[in-house]
């Protein structure tokens, strides 16, 4: 556990990695997705809450689907990559609990708090959204992560409008699910890449006490 990653993997995962917006016309499989998953899942949650749920849009049908809901700026490259990830989050996350952390009555903490359950939800799903891109990475995938869309019309096309704790989704049900960002995935086409926008330094974002 104590080995550092050499400078191939973070060169992988992080200094080479881009955000990709044109594609190369290879597919992804559907078992590829099942690792991803399987390996996004072990990253660290709160109380092991793990709130992230995750529709993966692998056909044109679907695609379209998704399609009014977007920007304008990224309609073309969504319906060129080979998958886009509907990244939610579920506001009942804490009815898995049980299963996920057994030794206590987890469940307890959430289920008569709604406020500490939604801001557990957003913020280790969006945790959780961070861990399936360098999933993705890892074993090969690039990204192209989008907040360019509107909210509502995924929910209402995807998670029937997610009002009220007790509707059942369509995909996931007994379940309140919201979406937090989009992700296409595939293999990006290098000559489409922008020049890599800078960062900031350390001493502008960072502060030792």
């Amino acid at each position: 556990m104590s080995k550092e990653l050499n400078q191939e993997g973070l060169d992988l995962l992080f200094f080479n990695a881009r955000t990709h917006n044109a594609w190369l016309d290879k597919p992804v499989s559907d078992d590829l997705l099942r690792r991803l998953y399987d390996v996004m899942k072990w990253g660290p949650t709160s109380a092991n809450c793990s709130p992230v749920r995750i529709l993966f849009l692998r056909t044109p049908e679907a695609k379209e689907r998704l399609r009014p809901a977007l920007a304008p700026g990224n309609v073309d490259k969504t319906m060129a990559a080979p998958v886009t990830a509907v990244i939610g989050y579920d506001g009942k996350f804490f009815e898995k609990l049980p299963k996920l952390f057994p030794h206590a009555d987890a469940r307890a903490w959430f289920a008569d708090t709604p406020e500490l359950a939604g801001v557990t939800a957003r913020r280790n799903g969006s945790l959780q959204g961070a861990y399936f891109m360098l999933a993705a990475r890892a074993l090969g995938l690039d990204c192209g992560p989008m907040s360019g869309f509107d909210q509502a019309k995924v929910d209402h096309e995807f998670f029937p409008e997610t009002k009220p704790l007790n509707f059942e989704c369509e995909y996931f049900p007994d379940s309140h699910i919201k979406t937090n960002f989009l992700c296409n995935l595939g293999y990006g086409d290098p000559d489409a890449l922008f020049p890599r926008s800078p960062r900031l330094d350390f001493d502008e974002a960072c502060k030792l006490l």
